[in-house]
């Protein structure tokens, strides 16, 4: 593409922190080893679609509570929006934008048909009963009716959220159109049509990315020190399987704190504990209890930030022992964090690279779903462990290749590949 104007005047400076100037920071510095059309960037900088919704709410008490929920519909050029519906008071519009973004290339990177989306509500669900939450959901997909579907725009678990609320997503949506639709949510539960190997998915996919980050230097799981900030949905999941591959975890943490053992924790005695502790690690026996920054300065070959943004900064990237971070969270480094450790020769697996596993495995439920045809877990597994390998591959190549970071190949590839489908379609009217 022959540029028409300097694209460095429409590329953000690293200066700006709020979550989509950053998200456009890396747009653009794609845009820019792209040679990109400015006219295109200038359709990728924002989302296509914003939905706010008013949500007034029945508690339990009979006060009527009024909520703001929110939906960003990013760009849907090569197929229906998908992204996660997030509960988490620091929920606000311009973070969703940012992830909104980073999920349109996340899925033009692992090669699955769809474009980014994001949605949530600003509240704490640990502050609701159950049938408040599932007021809040259904009254949440009531008023966005119109702008979710399987052909238009599909909802998944989040920070906050779990398959209980879309199995309430989906049978609103159902109640509302006349019959069941299991393709207009994934990571349901598998009664209502979700898939087996979705609730691994993301942590499945941080291992694979690692382990083929690892093979590259001549390395194993089996020869791995980790430490992984949180232990949630994703964290946890990380954490068994990559124990199970023969890795020594030798920190996590969770909101209580974080837990140390040099010889390597327990990980099956973690998840019971958390189990029977309501969640939480908190006075975990068999374990040193250090602070989450001292974890994050770990020696340690695989550092894993599975917690929340803005994790490594540029005031902590300085003491980051770790050869290889894997974004299992969104976003965990900052912009100038990521340039520290850049400098510094520390690896960073992107999050649009190591955390795919999750919307990898959410577009193979909406296939099963589309098809009323499911599958067994050896077989997503599988399916979703070739597309993973591939993604990492082509990353790796394209950064041999051009002598460039990891993610500044991820993104190129998956910018790319949204910027090419856009030139092919052209602009309507």
């Amino acid at each position: 593409m022959v540029l028409s104007t300097p694209i460095t005047q429409l590329a953000p400076s690293p200066a700006y922190i709020c979550p989509h100037d950053r998200a456009c920071t890396y747009l653009g510095q794609a845009a820019i080893s792209l040679e990109m059309d400015p006219n295109i960037l200038r359709i990728l900088e924002q989302p296509r679609k914003v939905v706010t919704v008013s949500i007034p709410v029945l508690l339990d008490n009979g006060e009527v509570q009024v909520l703001a929920g929110h939906r960003v519909q990013h760009c849907d050029v090569l197929g229906p929006y998908k992204g996660g519906t997030r509960y988490h008071p620091a929920v606000t519009l311009q973070e969703l934008s940012a992830l909104a973004m980073l999920m349109t290339w996340k899925c033009a990177l692992v090669g699955i048909p769809y474009g980014g989306a994001k949605g949530g509500i600003a509240i704490d669900p640990r502050l609701y009963t159950v049938r408040e939450l599932e007021r809040i959901t259904r009254r949440y997909t009531n008023e966005l009716i119109k702008d979710i579907g399987p052909a238009i725009d599909i909802p998944a678990p989040d920070i906050g959220t779990s398959s209980q609320e879309m199995a309430w997503m989906m049978d609103t949506y159902s109640m509302n159109v006349g019959h069941a639709v299991p393709g207009v949510v994934t990571g349901k539960p598998l009664s209502i049509g979700g898939s087996k190997g979705r609730a691994m998915a993301t942590g499945r996919g941080v291992m694979i990315t690692i382990r083929e980050a690892l093979a590259e230097r001549g390395q194993t799981l089996s020869q791995t020190r980790i430490a992984i900030q949180g232990f949630g949905k994703v964290g946890a999941a990380a954490a068994a399987l990559l124990h199970e591959a023969g890795a020594k975890i030798i920190a996590v943490s969770d909101i209580s704190g974080a837990f140390f053992a040099e010889n390597g924790l327990d990980i099956p005695a973690l998840e019971g504990y958390a189990r029977e502790n309501k969640g939480s690690l908190a006075g975990f026996p068999d374990a040193e209890l250090i602070t989450n920054s001292e974890l994050l300065a770990l020696p340690c070959d695989v550092l894993i930030p599975a917690a929340l943004e803005d994790q490594i900064t540029e005031e902590n990237a300085d003491q980051v022992q770790a050869q290889i971070v894997a974004e299992a969270a969104n976003a965990p480094v900052t912009l100038m964090g990521d340039r520290l450790l850049e400098a510094r020769g520390v690896t960073v697996l992107p999050d649009i690279l190591a955390n795919a596993g999750g919307v990898v495995v959410s577009y193979l439920e909406w296939v099963q779903g589309q098809s009323y045809v499911f599958w067994d877990e050896e077989r997503v597994n599988r399916e979703m462990e070739g597309l993973m390998v591939r993604a990492y591959q082509r990353v790796s190549e394209l950064a041999q290749n051009r002598q460039i970071p990891l993610r500044q190949a991820a993104y190129m590839l998956g910018v790319g590949r949204v910027a090419e489908a856009l030139r092919d379609r052209g602009l309507y009217p």
